[in-house]
């Protein structure tokens, strides 16, 4: 069961955190992406948004491996936050956009990458609260 929390987990804070934070970013001016992207894409032309939060839930559970057993309150959430910035960040920098035919690391353009370390450690910080919610839910 704790399996389906961290997929909810992952899905939702895709949702909620990554893409608010792209929309604050984006209303700011800080970059030109906009959230909630509905363009479709493959292979099964499902909208972007919706592919990120399905891999933002492959992530939770991948994710609620590494810290599901942190029980110390400050690693738990310094161990969300690194991990939430640096894991789904690496992966997109050099699997990800290679494979869209974008350049390895996003050209190492400096806002790029901040704002891919701070979406994704926005998403990992959700993650960790949405499992600590989710936990004290648990019946027993």
């Amino acid at each position: 069961m704790s399996t389906l929390k961290a997929f909810l987990a992952g899905f939702i804070s895709t949702l909620v955190f990554h893409q608010g934070g792209l929309a604050l970013l984006h209303a700011v001016g800080a970059t030109d992406r906009a959230p909630f992207a509905m363009n479709p894409t493959g292979p099964l032309h499902v909208p972007q948004v919706v592919s990120l939060a399905f891999w933002g839930g492959i992530w939770g559970i991948l994710f609620w491996l590494v810290i599901g057993r942190v029980r110390d309150s400050r690693r738990y959430w310094l161990l969300a936050l690194a991990l939430g910035a640096i894991g789904p960040t690496l992966v997109a920098l050099f699997v990800v956009l290679p494979l869209k035919g974008q350049p390895v690391g996003g050209g190492w353009q400096p806002a790029f990458l901040v704002a891919a370390l701070v979406l994704n450690g926005a998403w990992g910080l959700g993650v960790a609260a949405l499992m600590r919610l989710l936990e004290k839910s648990r019946p027993g």
